[in-house]
């Protein structure tokens, strides 16, 4: 198998699994053995069509004499690695994207399609791609960005133009990586002097403290300052929501839908590793997740364990100075690090706001009087965001929102974050 191939493979897998991305390519990527530009280029293949699916297919429709919905999928994959990297690998020989999709097209099984898949990508390559856009303006703007008519309608409706126009900007890779630095350990600069020494360049965020953005590609997990557990990974948008909750040494947060752990941890740093954090998680393995990232970390407040957020525990009420109710949303604040999410069916989404409002609700029985619950979600979405804690606060009226919620929009306020929503919650009383 070469890059092509497997990305190919990989691609062909997610259209008849649906599953998540990086739990697709990796396990191929791992088995393959490529060097790190291989790695690399397989991966930029795999994630570019991911992300820029409608666009290549509006191109390939218009060099096809055959309609996009009769291709057959092993044809269609190798058709869209081609144009990607016709239109979007300089890098590339226009003559070796031919060719070499040829070659995909024909390791599928599909050699009858071989000249099918020649002819279209020489025609394209010889125009340089040239594809007249879509007179409709919101198809257009779909077909530019890459990001499906409803979920723009959806955005335009929710927040004006404007800012649908950012946050469209804002739904293409590749993202930033950012570290959480472990203050328990260490300093930002000293993190940034270690790293540096093992080769890989970083600086720090200005407004998010105690964050830094790696400058340098390359795996983090062998690198010795992680395994010493200097830092995690974790975008600025969820070290915000985590600094948030404002957790102070010695008081008992609980998080409830913790894994993979990122806020736990940094709470856990928040309190100087002085307190307790009790970390939920409906599933054991990635209560496991939890559990390795911690001791990695060195954390010895942070307690894992397996729990239903739907389920209310009478074990845990009013036990927490701080609880973290960071629900399972729609993510659609993740697109350039998850773009598949963008290909979703609104209405396959529905049920989710009940789902998160009832986890909400479970939540606000674990907090002390007095104490702070942040109410989050990692997507753009007012009916999970917005709506759902005007619905809690109309029906709680014990609580109150002391400062306005935060929706974070990539770009704005200079922060390269992902999409995010953040509400901060306080129960009256003493504590």
């Amino acid at each position: 198998m070469n890059p092509r191939q497997t990305a190919a493979l990989a691609l062909l897998e997610m259209d008849r699994r649906e599953g998540y991305s990086n739990l697709t390519l990796e396990p191929r990527l791992q088995r393959a053995g490529f060097s790190p530009q291989d790695r690399a280029f397989c991966s930029a293949l795999f994630y570019g069509v991911l992300e820029r699916r409608i666009t290549l297919d509006w191109a390939i429709a218009h060099y096809s004499r055959t309609p996009i919905q009769k291709l057959e999928p092993e044809v269609l994959a190798a058709l869209r690695l081609g144009v990607l990297q016709l239109m979007e690998f300089p890098s590339v020989p226009p003559a070796a994207a031919v060719s070499q999709s040829v070659e995909v097209v024909r390791s599928l099984g599909k050699e009858k399609a071989a000249g099918f898949v020649n002819g279209v990508l020489r025609a394209m390559a010889q125009k340089a791609c040239a594809v007249p856009p879509p007179k409709d303006k919101l198809t257009a703007l779909s077909v530019e960005h890459s990001v499906p008519a409803p979920l723009i309608q959806l955005w335009r409706k929710a927040y004006g133009h404007d800012t649908a126009l950012e946050i469209l900007r804002g739904s293409r890779g590749p993202a930033p990586t950012f570290l959480r630095v472990n203050t328990t350990k260490t300093t930002p600069a000293a993190l940034t002097n270690r790293l540096l020494a093992e080769g890989r360049e970083s600086r720090e965020v200005p407004g998010v403290e105690n964050a830094l953005e790696l400058m340098t590609p390359g795996g983090l997990a062998g690198l010795p300052s992680f395994r010493e557990g200097l830092f995690h990974v974790q975008d600025l948008s969820s070290q915000l929501c985590a600094a948030a909750l404002a957790p102070e040494p010695g008081m008992a947060v609980l998080d409830l839908c913790a894994a993979p752990g990122g806020k736990t941890f940094t709470v856990a740093e928040l309190l100087g590793d002085r307190g307790r954090v009790l970390a939920r998680d409906l599933h054991p393995h990635r209560v496991k997740l939890v559990e390795e990232g911690a001791a990695r970390l060195g954390l010895a407040s942070v307690t894992a364990e397996t729990g239903d957020a739907l389920c209310r525990d009478p074990a845990l009420e009013g036990k927490f100075d701080r609880v973290l109710c960071d629900v399972v949303c729609s993510g659609f604040g993740t697109l350039r690090r998850k773009p598949e999410i963008r290909y979703k069916p609104l209405d396959s989404l529905d049920g989710l706001p009940e789902v998160q409002y009832n986890i909400l609700e479970n939540a606000s029985h674990y907090l002390k009087r007095g104490g702070r619950l942040v109410y989050s979600t990692c997507t753009l979405s007012p009916a999970e965001n917005e709506e759902v804690v005007a619905r809690f606060l109309g029906s709680h009226p014990e609580f109150s929102a002391p400062v306005p919620a935060k929706t974070y929009i990539h770009g704005r306020e200079g922060l390269d974050c992902d999409g995010f929503f953040v509400a901060v919650l306080e129960k009256e009383g003493e504590p």
